[in-house]
Formats: C-alpha cells, sequence, structure tokens
C-alpha cells in the first residue's frame, strides 16, 4: 500500500497549496461549480452559527492532533469542495491523494425541535436576527447543550473517508467539518439545511404568541368604551 507523504514524509504548507492549486484546476474543469474553502485570516470562523459548529465538532474529536491537522488543511486551502445538503456534508480534500469524505448528519428529533421552539416563542422576531446570531444570550446555552440543542451530538455524526487513517475522525473529515464552519459564516441557513428544520418554524411560533395575546386583549371590554345603551341615550339613536 502507497501511504504518501501524510505517513513518511510531510510536504511544507508551500507544497501542500500549490499541490491543492494544481487538483483544484484540474477539478474545476470537469465541474465549474465546485465549492472550495477560502478561509481569509487567521479565523476559520467569525459568527456565532460558524463558530459554534466549530466549538461543537471540538467536544468529540478522538484525536486532538487530527483537528489540530484538519484546521490547518482548511487555512492552507486544502478543502477542495464541499457541499451541504439535507442531512449530508461531502468533500474533496487535497492529501497525499484527493480524499473523498462523506458525513451524515441525523435529522434534529421533532421533540427537541418542539422545546426549542416553546423557549424561543416570543423571543425571536425575525430570520434576520436569527441568523446573525442576534438573539437572548440564554438561546446561546439552549442551542449548544449537549444532546437537547441545535447542533448534533456523537451519535448523530456518522462519518466516512477514503483515506487508510484509522481513525473514526481522520485529519480530512475534521477538515471537512471544519470548513463547514467556514461556510455558515456564508449562509447560517445550511446549518438548518443540514439539520433538517425549518428556522421561519422559530418566528412563526414567536408571531402566533404575539397573535393570541393581541387578540385575548381584544376581547377584554375596556372602560373606556361607552355602552351601547349609553350611546342612544347621549345621541337619541
Amino acid at each position: 500500500m502507497n501511504w504518501g507523504y501524510d505517513y513518511y514524509s510531510v510536504p511544507s504548507v508551500a507544497q501542500q497549496k500549490k499541490q491543492a492549486e494544481k487538483r483544484l484546476d484540474k477539478l474545476r474543469k470537469k465541474d465549474p461549480d465546485i465549492q472550495p474553502i477560502a478561509i481569509e485570516g487567521n479565523k476559520i470562523a467569525k459568527t456565532w452559527w460558524g463558530v459554534s459548529w466549530c466549538k461543537n465538532l471540538e467536544r468529540y474529536a478522538d484525536y486532538e492532533n487530527r483537528v489540530g491537522r484538519g484546521r490547518s488543511y482548511v487555512k492552507n486551502g486544502l478543502v477542495l469542495d464541499l457541499r451541504i445538503t439535507e442531512g449530508i456534508i461531502t468533500a474533496k480534500i487535497s492529501g497525499s491523494s484527493v480524499y473523498n469524505v462523506t458525513v451524515k448528519i441525523d435529522k434534529l428529533p421533532d421533540k427537541i425541535w418542539k422545546v426549542i421552539a416553546e423557549l424561543c416563542a416570543k423571543r425571536i422576531d425575525s430570520i434576520t436576527a436569527l441568523v446573525e446570531g442576534r438573539f437572548p444570550e440564554e438561546f446561546q446555552d439552549v442551542f449548544m447543550r449537549q444532546g437537547e440543542g441545535l447542533f448534533p451530538s456523537l451519535k448523530e455524526i456518522h462519518m466516512d473517508c477514503d483515506c487508510p487513517d484509522w481513525a473514526s475522525m481522520c485529519k480530512h473529515i475534521a477538515a471537512a467539518l471544519y470548513g463547514v464552519g467556514a461556510k455558515l459564516d456564508i449562509d447560517p441557513l445550511l446549518f438548518f439545511i443540514l439539520r433538517g428544520i425549518d428556522p421561519t418554524e422559530l418566528i412563526k411560533k414567536s408571531v402566533g404568541e404575539k397573535m393570541k395575546l393581541l387578540l385575548s386583549n381584544a376581547k377584554k371590554k375596556s372602560g373606556r368604551v361607552i355602552d351601547e345603551k349609553d350611546v342612544t341615550r347621549i345621541f337619541g339613536v
């Protein structure tokens, strides 16, 4: 078996980038819609959703060195393609070869989504606020709660890579998952697509609760409203 430079010799960062650029050009000729991850600066993610996704990932890494190398792969432009659809992440990662990663994420359980929607009722006013992470601070803890929040637990993440690494989360999978964090910076709604949930339900719930309150108040007779009998007496009608 040819283990390549991943195990016997580690090329310089410059060499890795140059190799990745060549491979990306080749892939782009076959697929113009290829979606590489390009990181600007030292941080993979900067928004609440992207940062929180990366923090959740780090909870479940079985080997810290692979997570660290996964971060380097993303920053060095070695994630050649990354796509997110409902429940599935697919990626091509440049290493000693181009490795194919598939990560399946379970749909958020209905019972957890129902609890979160109830907690958020009357507190999140718009999709814009939600995707920008502008919501009450206590919701951050609710969303990140292990096993009960929006972010997937380890048992809900099913990882596969065609590289020879025996770890359940190899560096290529870690790179792909960190790449998701970078994508969420650009389009946080991808998170909801991945987890199979409709973010507008949180807003509908909030609006629904407000409407109930308005209707409830409308049914209450105001002391300032003139009774029908008084109208007849005063105006002679």
